[in-house]
This record gives structure tokens, sequence and C-alpha cells, in this order.
């Protein structure tokens, strides 16, 4: 059965719903995350969501989590040994109709302050950067080297920060000096550094399991209380990065892709591209959840 909206029947304060997550308040420093079934595309959330989806981000995230916590520290409560999240909610959220929404598709999360930055690494240029550095040769303005062909590696991985947009705005690409006057120019250093550092590991790791991480999308917090980054959000999903099959790997074209990909694929043949109220066939819902579920199964080596 796939979640569309939570509805916690005001037991703890909605916050927000974003394109995927609703967010409520536990107490004043902690937050519950719900990761839905919704799925978005060009910046457009469908119509239809795609079942099960949202415990598929939930239980790759905490894979990643797990995999970097000696590299940094991340904003996941911790449950105590022999106990699970519903013990440290309110009583009511373990009757059934309210566990149905959140059994396994959860995260207990510390409130930390956001660096207003999506925190993007690429690792291989496509997408945009593949757009832009035909027409111009850059990648976010950056100097890269000339001769490259689309999908190849970069020597080595560039962070190209966003804006972090607001619901039903559009992230816009910024040059790391405007990133630096948005969050200062120490912090951006070290929000890039670390970012890179995460992604390289991430993408050695998966490269064994037969994946390339093409690029990816972290999001920061800061422990002002240590100075400490904090890293949020979700981590290395196929809604915030292009996982590509390690196999089928062809320089100069674009490529299979497990990621969110494939519904863009669809919508632009379809010319729905950044379209309200589009409704996904049922073979693209299925088609999509069974891109998530192998992604999931075969970088975690867990059966779904």
């Amino acid at each position: 059965m796939a979640l569309q909206l939570t509805n916690l029947d005001g037991i703890l304060p909605l916050l927000a719903r974003g394109k995927v997550r609703d967010i409520y308040e536990v107490d004043s420093k902690t937050l519950l995350f719900v990761a839905t079934d919704r799925i978005s595309a060009y910046d457009v959330i469908m119509e239809n969501p795609v079942p099960e989806k949202g415990i598929l981000l939930t239980k790759l995230s905490e894979f990643w989590f797990s995999y970097l916590k000696s590299d940094v520290r991340n904003h996941l409560v911790d449950i105590p040994e022999g106990k699970t999240v519903f013990d440290l909610l309110p009583a009511q959220l373990s009757q059934p109709k309210y566990k149905a929404q959140l059994d396994g598709r959860c995260l207990l999360i510390h409130k930390f302050k956001l660096i207003p930055l999506e925190v993007i690494v690429r690792g291989f240029i496509t997408g945009s950067a593949w757009k832009e550095y035909k027409k111009y040769g850059t990648v976010h303005g950056l100097a890269v080297p000339e001769g490259l062909q689309e999908c190849q590696e970069f020597p080595n991985p560039i962070f190209t920060p966003s804006t972090k947009a607001e619901q039903g705005e559009h992230d816009e690409n910024i040059s790391k000096e405007q990133a630096a006057a948005l969050v200062g120019q120490e912090l951006c250093d070290r929000v890039a550094d670390l970012a890179i550092k995460l992604y390289s590991k991430c993408k050695d790791y998966a490269k064994t399991k037969g994946i390339i991480i093409a690029d990816t999308k972290f999001e920061f917090g800061i422990d002002e209380s240590t100075n400490e980054i904090i890293l949020v959000d979700e981590v290395l999903t196929p809604d915030s990065s292009r996982f590509w099959n390690g196999k089928n790997f062809e320089l100069g074209k674009s490529q299979d892709s497990y990621d969110k990909q494939f519904l863009r694929n669809w919508l632009t043949a379809n010319k729905l591209d950044g379209v309200s109220g589009v409704k996904m066939t049922d073979d693209i819902v299925q088609r999509t959840r069974e891109k998530y579920v192998e992604a999931y199964e075969t970088l975690t080596g867990q059966k779904f």
C-alpha cells in the first residue's frame, strides 16, 4: 500500500510537507521525518505515489549514515538497544492506524541549524553540467578539462552548489564564490571538502557493487555549540543521486539509471517535464519502484 500523505491527527505538530517528507515536531530539540511515497521530477510532485518508496529511501539513508559515521556526525537520535522509535514517541502513535504510516519510513532526528546550500558533488559530467559544458565549456562556471565526453569521469570530484529553494520553487545553480557569500568562506570550504570526501568514499564502495554514483546532493547542518558540521536529511538515495549500472556503462552517451532519470525521461518524451497534475501510468510506477528496489538491494546486500 502506498502512502501519499501522513495524518497523525495532531498528536505531533506538522511543521512542513516537502516533496517527499512530512516533518513533525516531537519537542523543541527533536523532529520526526516521515518519508512518504511521493515522487517528484523537475521540481513537480507527481499525482500518484510509488509504493514503499519512502521505506526504501529511509533504509538506504540509514545504511549510508551508518557507513559514514566515522567520517561525520549525523542528525539521527540514537535508539537504545532493544527499543524502537515508537518507544521514544507519544504512546498513541503505536496505534495501528499511525504505526502503519510510520513503521519503516520514519527517522527521529536532532534539530540543527541548516546550512542553506544544496551541496552537490559531481564525479561525472552529465545532466545540467553536461548541458552547460557543451554550451560554454564550463561546469557551474568552473574551468574543467577540454574534450570531455558525455558521462566522462572528472579527474577529481567537484563541488557545484545550488541554492536551497522553498517548496514549489526551483533550486538555482550558483558558483563557489556565491556559496561563500551566502555562508562565509571558511564554512563553505569546510562543507566542500567534507562533501567531496564523503562522496569519494561512497563512490568507491558503490563501485565494488557494480554501481557508479555519478553525482549526489548532500545537506548539512551545524552544531552551534561545537561548530561541527552535521550530515542531515537523506543520504545517497535514488532521489538525491544519479546511480548508473557499471556493467552497462558506455562513455559518450546517457546511461542506464537506477534513479529518477527513468521517470524524467518518460516525462520529457511526453512533453510533461515541469507540468503540474501529472499522473504516472501503472507501468511507469512499477518500473520506477523496481529501479529503487534494485538500487537498495545492490548497494546494501539486503533483500527488501
